[in-house]
């Protein structure tokens, strides 16, 4: 009675006192009101199931979960269910397999009905998938390129179109949460989730990034669901010292605000729901156990209003890993303490029980656990998750349409890098009648997909869709007018005499996630470089196609192949994408995400600092090459000229902005897409400059004599500054140079006079 009563007479106080996320909202909306209406509902025991993430595996029958990689179905176990969300009150759940659309249906269905059945306050399941680069959990769905393969269309709309497509295809059978897209920045090319990046620019992460947030969450053919995306890994996640996933990050604080952080305070000013957060450690602190790093930083600066969610097991790991806690209970105060909302635990209720025990004894106030509850629930209202929380059946037509497909093709066909093409090699003449087809990727569908597709790392074909080409049968499909014969390594000889071409495809054989890509050195496999060699020896033109989720080192037969592709893992519809380049069907308009080291040892951006490189003056040739392909290169059927780079001025001030203009011609006989990058070099600072950062980027088709104008407009505010080590604004009077093609122009900027 006495709850009751304070309940009554406090609850129109707490909202108006209550700790919102966001000080300046005068007025308190409905769902903040909803939200605190439930939350003073709650027991202890409830909020922290709230807080509570448990793995499927854990809720199926034992022959589903022993078998579990060769499942091709769901099936519940009810009571496995009921103890978790009766007893302990768990309010989310994640991932699965690649199973039919509607098996996930019944599986959410009955999860979803079964837990509002026993939920003491008809809370609903939020339910995460790692859908990476498309539907990559549903059986047939849809599945784009890798992001380091989007980043290379400089274009957002594929981005944006990625989200979408996977929203589209997935929300009906209640998967609400998805856990992409990775923001990431992709420095250490050792790194086993590289694939997952957006490329070694913060500019590009940020504007892919955003757009494939805006992709999830702004998608109005989802009604009545939506959907959140998750921002991950914050931060530092993808440089580790050593390569390796989830090993320690040594990043100064200038160097992580400057390159690290802008792209997730673009996700969170694109209004992401959700971020996770970064398994290993930074500057010898866990990050789930950083105060600064998940409360300072990304709630007090950046201003991040929604649910941070560890990575897989995390809270465990400070102490089985990190070994910053004696035991589980104190690695869970520690991540509490630091801004854990979500435990993705996954496996067991210990979280429940510890963080039950820590407010019990008075370490952690139950107004924090409210704290992250309120988040939670929130978000559950947001999503409309309370009105609408069954799966439906009826839609499922949306998936795998050849629409979406159509949009994962042409992502993919924009995303693929040509290297090099000596004297003009492809697209290959419609007078050539054989071509050879060999290498240890042509044959297979796994190496265009990478980890993450239809399984969190595919051993097989066995999961890929049956239509689905690999790169010999696209060429074969291609090049009907021409004898199209694929060989395997001990059958060269055979066909090498008759072929007038040869396609070798090369790369990264396996699929791989996380610590499964973990690898010593960035080497081409020594039998792999072998066939490749074999292949030159036949003296016919050579066209290497690399998939690859990483650059892998290629310089003894870089030079001798007549032509090079950067395929990277472009998805389901990868190979006929390449098969249309080859054949000059499609006009190759991907550029560089990254740069593409030469050799091991001396692996740079291209934003390097001046005395990283510049000071170097070799004797040999090998020593003064870094990379095959910078960032932002990339090569056309045509030729592209840029002219007339004009500044509107060439002093500017803080309150002034300078517009720039450059004009790209069509100089050649084919129509083509031109991806023009900005870049500004700062001469001068009182902190080392890069020799060169992209501050902009625009992609338009230009036809065979046809001209363009792109305009870029600097403004001081955004494009000149950068950030001390405590993110002060450092922005100095000096001379910049803005680079387009291999045009520049100088200004300089001058404070205005005060």
């Amino acid at each position: 009675m006495m709850k009751l009563i304070l309940n009554i007479f406090l609850l129109p106080l707490l909202l108006i006192f209550v700790c919102c996320d966001s000080p300046s909202e005068k007025t308190i909306s409905e769902t903040d009101k909803k939200t605190e209406e439930l939350l003073s509902r709650m027991t202890l025991e409830e909020k922290v199931g709230q807080m509570t993430q448990i793995n499927i595996t854990e809720i199926l029958i034992d022959s589903i979960v022993k078998n579990y990689d060769s499942v091709t179905t769901f099936v519940l176990d009810t009571n496995k269910l009921i103890h978790f969300v009766g007893k302990y009150h768990i309010g989310s759940f994640l991932n699965g397999r690649a199973v039919p659309a509607d098996i996930w249906f019944n599986y959410m269905n009955q999860l979803q009905r079964v837990n509002l059945r026993y939920s003491k306050n008809k809370i609903p399941i939020l339910y995460g998938v790692d859908h990476v680069h498309g539907s990559s959990y549903l059986k047939e769905g849809t599945i784009f390129p890798h992001n380091i393969n989007i980043a290379s269309t400089f274009d957002t709309s594929y981005a944006y179109l990625q989200g979408k497509v996977t929203t589209y295809e997935t929300a009906d059978l209640g998967h609400h949460w998805i856990f992409a897209p990775v923001m990431d920045l992709g420095r250490n090319k050792l790194w086993g989730r590289y694939y997952e990046t957006f490329g070694e620019d913060p500019y590009l992460t940020s504007k892919m990034g955003s757009a494939f947030i805006r992709g999830i969450q702004e998608n109005e053919d989802i009604k009545p669901y939506k959907a959140a995306a998750c921002a991950k890994h914050f931060i530092g996640y993808s440089d580790p010292k050593s390569g390796w996933d989830r090993s320690p990050a040594e990043i100064p604080d200038q160097v992580l605000r400057e390159f690290f952080l802008p792209s997730f305070k673009a996700a969170i000013d694109a209004d992401v729901k959700t971020i996770m957060v970064n398994s290993g450690e930074v500057n010898g602190i866990p990050v789930h156990a950083s105060h600064d790093i998940l409360t300072k930083l990304l709630r007090d600066e950046l201003g991040f209003q929604g649910v941070v969610v560890t990575d897989w097991q995390d809270i465990i790991a400070l102490q089985t890993m990190h070994f910053v806690a004696e035991n589980e209970k104190e690695a869970t105060y520690l991540a509490i303490h630091a801004g854990i909302d979500m435990s993705m635990v996954p496996k067991s209720t210990s979280f429940c029980e510890h963080v039950i025990a820590l407010v019990k004894e008075g370490r952690i106030s139950e107004e924090r656990i409210n704290q992250s509850v309120r988040r939670i629930l929130k978000l559950k209202f947001d999503l409309g998750l309370f009105d609408n929380p069954y799966p439906r059946n009826d839609r499922f037509a949306r998936i795998a349409t050849p629409e979406n497909r159509e949009k994962a093709l042409n992502a993919a066909r924009e995303s693929i890098v040509l290297m090099k093409n000596t004297n003009e090699l492809l697209p290959l003449k419609k007078e050539i009648k054989n071509i050879l087809v060999t290498g240890y990727t042509a044959n297979k569908k796994v190496p265009l997909c990478g980890g993450w597709t239809y399984r969190f790392s595919a051993k097989s074909d066995h999961w890929f869709p049956q239509d689905m080409p690999t790169i010999a049968d696209a060429i074969k499909n291609e090049f009907t007018e021409s004898t199209v014969t694929f060989a395997e390594e001990n059958d060269l000889a055979k066909y090498a005499s008759t072929a007038e071409v040869i396609v070798v495809a090369a790369g990264e054989e396996n699929a791989y996630a996380e610590t499964d890509g973990s690898i010593n050195d960035l080497a081409l496999s020594e039998r792999q470089l072998k066939l490749i060699e074999k292949v030159l020896s036949y003296k016919k033109p050579v066209v290497l196609i690399l998939t690859e989720g990483r650059p892998r080192i290629i310089h003894q037969v870089y030079d001798t192949c007549q032509a090079v592709l950067f395929a990277g893992l472009p998805g389901t519809m990868g190979a006929q994408a390449i098969a249309e380049i080859l054949s000059g069907k499609v006009n190759p308009s991907g550029k560089m995400s990254f740069s593409y080291p030469y050799k091991q040892g001396h692996i740079i951006p291209y934003n390097y600092k001046r005395s990283e490189y510049s000071v170097i003056r070799p004797v040999k040739r090998e020593l003064n090459r870094h990379s095959i392909l910078e960032f932002g290169e990339g090569l056309s059927y045509t030729a592209f000229e840029y002219t007339d780079l004009t500044l509107n001025d060439t002093l500017l001030n803080e309150n002034e902005k300078l517009t720039a203009k450059v004009t790209v011609t069509n100089k050649g006989k084919y129509s083509g897409k031109e991806a023009v990058l900005w870049f500004i070099s700062d001469e001068y600072g009182s902190i080392t400059r890069p020799v060169k950062e992209l501050q902009y980027f625009e992609k338009h088709e230009i036809k065979p004599g046809g001209s363009y104008t792109f305009t870029f407009i600097t403004d001081p505010q955004v494009h000149l500054w950068y950030p001390d080590k405590e993110g002060r604004k450092i922005l100095e009077q000096g001379y910049f140079t803005i680079k387009v093609g291999n045009l520049s122009r100088r200004f300089k900027y001058v404070p205005k006079a005060k």
